[in-house]
């Protein structure tokens, strides 16, 4: 079973441009449990714009499914992670001012500093994964790390699926295969919404989790997030056309 993860990055951010607490993301966390959700993700970045450090802290010690930290290993975010031990760190090459995560791991410069990184959070007994492109040398390389997992970036599918879809799933294919041959698990995020995830998941079935937070967070404001969560679960089924 695909699991689906709720990055609620934009609900945090809705909430910053007001001040305050509303909405709460806390309780859209748990909400987002209750609905169906398998996982919540959160990605907090060093100006704290969206997701803070302290929500952070604060969903740890409430949320019952899976917790996937999402991020930039500065030092703040190392000891975040071996201090609150969430059940996944997922490490993204963003620099600072990124607006959203826009590309995938150089695993072959950073090897060592990956390998380091997976050390130090494996010792604590948090799984790891890297976001990654769909390089395949690149992906032998992740593998090379430690790794439990990598996140394949599905922006490059997102944005050819209406053109062809058939064009936009075959990389990521072949690279799920690599990952699966490798002995490690393999997730997805990044533009992925109700036109393209089903697609995706049928052609690869092994998939472990998909992590949606924008499109998911937009398709609620007019579904509600009850039925859209139930929306994105059916998209994990092999029902559909």
């Amino acid at each position: 079973m695909t699991k689906l993860s709720v990055n609620i990055n934009k609900v945090a951010t809705l909430r910053n441009a007001r001040g305050g607490n509303v909405p709460d993301v806390i309780k859209v966390a748990l909400d987002c449990e209750r609905f169906g959700a398998e996982g919540i993700t959160v990605h907090p970045r060093p100006d704290e714009r969206h997701i803070r450090f302290k929500d952070v802290y604060d969903l740890k010690a409430k949320i019952r499914t899976e917790l996937n930290v999402e991020g930039y290993p500065t030092q703040k975010f190392i000891d975040l992670i071996t201090t609150i031990r969430p059940t996944q760190v997922t490490l993204v090459p963003d620099k600072p001012d990124a607006i959203t995560s826009n590309a995938g791991w150089d695993t072959i410069e950073n090897q060592q500093f990956l390998s380091d990184l997976i050390d130090t959070f494996r010792a604590v007994g948090v799984r790891t994964s890297i976001f990654v492109g769909t390089d395949l040398k690149i992906i032998e390389f992740a593998a090379k790390t430690g790794t439990d997992r990598v996140e394949l970036y599905t922006e490059p599918y997102a944005n050819i699926y209406a053109k062809n879809k058939e064009e936009a799933v075959a990389p990521f294919i072949e690279a799920a295969k690599l990952v699966k041959k490798l002995g490690l698990g393999v997730n997805a995020g990044h533009d992925l919404s109700l036109e393209n995830l089903n697609y995706l998941y049928k052609n690869i079935p092994w998939l472990d989790e998909v992590s949606i937070g924008h499109a998911l967070i937009s398709d609620a404001l007019y579904l509600g997030l009850d039925k859209t969560i139930k929306a994105y679960k059916d998209c994990l089924k092999d029902k559909q056309d």
